[in-house]
């Protein structure tokens, strides 16, 4: 009959928490401290790594250009390819340990994020207006969008403005968040790098209507998800959320783009105003349809409601990043255990 062992009297350690967990959490905690850091510090004035990511997009540009759509996808698949393996390299590398990936995560956050920036210079244009200063709203509306000022009159900006804001929190905010959501540090930079490309060259023009043809499709369908989020998003921030849900849900497919009239219909029936009409950009005019066609005319104290309903959907976003991305890991984990 043999003994059996004695048992073990070396304390049992603590299971360790599941790794794919801990850098659920680690990326969830630096995105909060990124997106903190846009909220106190804006963007920086020198060195801003799309600045120098744009630069570099330009360069290269003036290198494969042709006016051939086959070149574009390829300039674009480049310039994309290179930021997402980068990130990507960087995020397996920096990213073992949980501190490494925060502080990654809070990086790239702070990176991608513009909104505000956007907040501030559309106060900036807010206050020349109701200053009387038109001069001066139309010198500084240009630093927002790409419509020409030189004939709109004050309620004319003031539209653009509020419009701007509403496309830019979807750009600049949200959907760089989602793309952190499903895909983390390299899901925002990725996605970065397409919309600055879109601004690039994904415009309609003689030197761009082939070349840049890629780039603008690519920015469509990184868009679309956080397009419908805003846009949801904004419907739960609104004062009156059922006008907001209502000119979304009529209008929001009316727009030529198929993801910058989510929000902006959103935002129409958010701040309750009409949205929408001709708009000018240089010597092209477009003819879009109106949004929320029965409420009010803009004016200029809706800037600052358009600026302050942005900041909440941003807030809301955040929180929808943070919690989607354990969510999602968790449930990645779970489907790799059955």
């Amino acid at each position: 009959m043999t003994a059996s062992a004695p048992p073990s009297s070396s304390p049992r350690r603590p299971a360790r928490a599941p790794r794919p967990l801990v850098r659920a959490a680690a990326f969830a905690l630096g995105a909060a401290a990124g997106y903190a850091a846009d909220a106190r510090f804006a963007d920086p004035r020198r060195g801003h790594p799309v600045a120098a990511f744009g630069s570099a997009a330009t360069r290269l540009e003036r290198r494969l250009w042709r006016d051939d759509r086959g070149a574009g996808a390829g300039y674009t698949a480049l310039c994309v390819g290179t930021v997402a393996a980068g990130a990507l390299a960087l995020d397996r590398t920096v990213g073992r340990r949980p501190l490494g990936r925060a502080a990654l995560a809070a990086a790239a956050t702070w990176t991608v994020l513009g909104g505000t920036s956007l907040t501030r210079e559309a106060r900036t244009i807010g206050r020349s207006l109701a200053a009387g200063d038109l001069a001066a709203a139309r010198e500084r509306l240009p630093h927002l969008c790409g419509r020409d000022p030189s004939a709109l009159d004050g309620q004319q900006i003031a539209r653009a403005v509020v419009e701007s804001v509403a496309e830019n929190t979807a750009d600049a905010v949200v959907n760089a968040l989602t793309w952190g959501t499903l895909a983390g540090t390299p899901g925002l930079l990725a996605f970065r790098a397409v919309n600055t490309l879109d601004a690039m060259v994904g415009h309609r023009s003689p030197r761009y209507a082939r070349f840049g043809w890629a780039s603008a499709r690519l920015d469509d369908l990184a868009g679309w998800p956080g397009a419908r989020l805003t846009a949801l998003l904004t419907v739960a921030a609104a004062p009156e959320p059922r006008t907001a849900w209502r000119v979304w849900r009529r209008d929001g497919s009316a727009h030529p783009s198929p993801n910058a009239g989510q929000a902006e219909s959103a935002f129409a029936g958010a701040v309750g105003v009409r949205l929408g009409g001709t708009l000018r950009y240089g010597e092209r005019v477009e003819h879009r349809p109106v949004l929320g066609a029965e409420l009010r005319p803009v004016t200029v104290d809706d800037i600052e409601r358009a600026c302050a309903l942005s900041r909440r959907v941003g807030a809301l976003a955040l929180g929808t990043t943070v919690a989607g991305h354990v969510l999602l890991r968790t449930l990645l984990k779970k489907r790799g255990r059955a």
